[in-house]
């Protein structure tokens, strides 16, 4: 198996972290503190960092501030969500369910949704593809 890294950016200039390898230890504590010191966190309703990027499978850890929300009409992938911190809510044509903290929540795919922070939130979101 060929690792895959992450590019260093103008965000994270950091350098190279493994993003695909035959063993990936995400430390998230780290990253959930990473995130929030970013400039983005600070001008934006949100910022995420990928944790794990495989053919088939994507992590990433979204912190979004109150009543911030992530839509996505056309879906194609099943996901869940695990919420580490806080509370949000999940609107999908199927029902509206809040997610709290240590809950997990799984959609199936071509079910269209909104994620609205019901208050300043953390959350680990998987995709699989």
């Amino acid at each position: 198996m060929e690792e895959r890294h992450n590019e260093s950016t103008i965000n994270r200039p950091e350098g190279e972290r493994a993003v695909d390898a035959p063993v990936v230890v995400v430390n998230i504590p780290e990253f959930i503190k990473k995130i929030k010191k970013e400039k983005a966190w600070d001008k934006n309703d949100r910022n995420a960092i990928t944790v794990f990027k495989s053919d088939k499978l994507r992590i990433i850890l979204v912190a979004m501030h109150k009543k911030a929300e992530m839509t996505t009409e056309h879906p194609e992938n099943i996901f869940s969500l695990q919420v580490l911190d806080g509370k949000v809510k999940l609107h999908s044509s199927e029902k509206t369910v809040e997610i709290r903290e240590d809950d997990l929540f799984v959609l199936h795919a071509n079910i269209p949704y909104k994620i609205e922070a019901v208050k300043r939130s953390v959350f680990l979101l998987t995709i699989v593809e």
